[in-house]
């Protein structure tokens, strides 16, 4: 459908639009769900037919009288925060099961509702499809441009020389300019006021949503901020807890684990696993996740780091740029089929960002904020990658803020963000 005729408001298209079309093609629904504000209505009604919102007055009042009623429409439908009137799952299902034809409907939602023995789980039925804040290209409206594949990479494409390079001041601005649609054009300090109100908000309304919560909001969001202080790095619940208890006292490690895993059921809070894999010596893998907030501009509101601060603390803008890049390794790998973990080992081996995809191949990527540490980024890669007892990387690239696109003396791949397509 035309989202202008609808909203108002043209549709900007989005890293996951492929991947939507392949899935309403081959199966019943998709489940299109993430953070509130990250573009999930404009999106399903671009790929719907018809629709209905369950927050208005008379879908309320249509489910209340009988729920069927909003099944009623051209396919693909959409059923727009379907939590909202959770019967509508069971009876979205049973249509599914009834028709021939995929695509029958898209459901959206911010938060994964509490396990009901009532509900069925829609395997076979239902794909979930998760959409993301904007990346660095959607936020530059040149996802379409050219620049760098993933894709192409893992076909073995090589990027072409570039000597485009962003200046610092242009890294901060990028970290600091969410990836909410409704914020693209907002000043600076409207966007980061409205962060600060999406992190109160998730404290102090949605996560008793899901849940009744004995902490305080002061408390939730102080995890929040130490989510946001250890960023991109592997961090334990102990260590959150003796964070978090220098300004409040921390709540148990049975309440800090609940906490967190609301946090992933609103969608603020990625959880980036480490990757399981054979080792030629004798190092151990270490386990710990890495966390990252929904967008890196959450992260920073939640530090209270404006421009002025990043551009002086290089140590904080290197761990936000570093989840800039994850962020959007994400986007792109998750339309692609793949995943996004971590690798470390007790010899210290690190590579910020392994890709593994369906068939098998995988990549090694290292993040580094300036464009003059791409050379030491690729030595550090070629390390690491020597530890894994498994086929070598179908890449490995440096992804930099402030550096150029070029393939490296030992083959090594390195661009900038902002270079970074599907």
């Amino acid at each position: 459908m035309d989202t202008s005729e609808i909203t108002g408001v043209s549709y900007l298209p989005r890293a996951v639009d492929p991947l939507m079309v392949r899935v309403l093609e081959s199966t019943g629904a998709a489940i299109l769900e993430g953070p509130r504000g990250c573009g999930k209505t404009m999106t399903g009604l671009a790929h719907a037919s018809s629709y209905t919102l369950l927050d208005t007055p008379e879908a309320q009042m249509a489910a209340e009288v009988d729920p069927r009623l909003l099944l009623a429409g051209a396919s693909p439908r959409l059923l727009d925060e379907w939590q909202i009137v959770p019967q509508i799952w069971n009876l979205a299902r049973r249509e599914v099961d009834f028709s021939p034809e995929p695509g029958r409907f898209i459901l959206t939602g911010s938060a994964v509702p509490t396990a009901d023995p009532i509900r069925h789980t829609g395997a076979a039925r239902f794909i979930r499809v998760r959409q993301r804040t904007m990346t660095w290209a959607e936020k530059g409206g040149c996802l379409n441009a050219d620049g760098v594949s993933l894709r192409a990479l893992f076909d073995g494409a090589i990027p072409h020389p570039s000597m485009s390079a962003a200046p610092l001041e242009q890294i901060v601005h990028g970290i600091l300019h969410p990836g909410f649609p409704g914020l693209l054009s907002a000043p600076s300090d409207i966007a980061a006021r409205s962060m600060e109100s999406y992190i109160k908000d998730i404290a102090t309304t949605d996560l008793n949503r899901l849940a009744s919560l004995r902490s305080e909001p002061a408390v939730v969001e102080q995890l929040i901020a130490s989510l946001a202080r250890s960023t991109a790095s592997e961090v334990s619940q102990a260590t959150l807890r003796k964070d978090m208890s220098r300004t409040l006292p921390a709540p148990s490690e049975g309440t800090t684990a609940k906490l967190l895993e609301l946090l992933e059921r609103v969608f603020l809070l990625e959880t980036i696993q480490p990757w399981a894999v054979s080792l030629r010596s004798k190092a151990r893998l270490r386990r710990s996740s890495k966390y990252h907030l929904a967008d890196p501009a959450l992260a920073a509101a939640a530090l209270h780091a404006d421009a002025n601060r990043l551009s002086t603390d290089l140590a904080t803008l290197g761990f936000l740029f570093e989840s800039a890049v994850v962020h959007d390794l994400l986007v792109y790998a998750e339309a692609l089929g793949g995943h996004v973990y971590h690798y470390r080992d007790s010899n210290g081996h690190e590579i910020d960002a392994v890709l593994t995809m369906p068939n098998g191949n995988w990549a090694a990527i290292e993040v580094k904020l300036g464009g003059a540490q791409a050379q030491r980024g690729a030595g550090s890669l070629t390390s690491a990658v020597a530890q894994i007892d498994t086929a070598p990387p179908t890449f490995k690239a440096v992804i930099t803020g402030t550096g150029f696109t070029a393939t490296l003396p030992d083959g090594t791949i390195t661009f900038p963000l902002h270079a970074l397509r599907p």
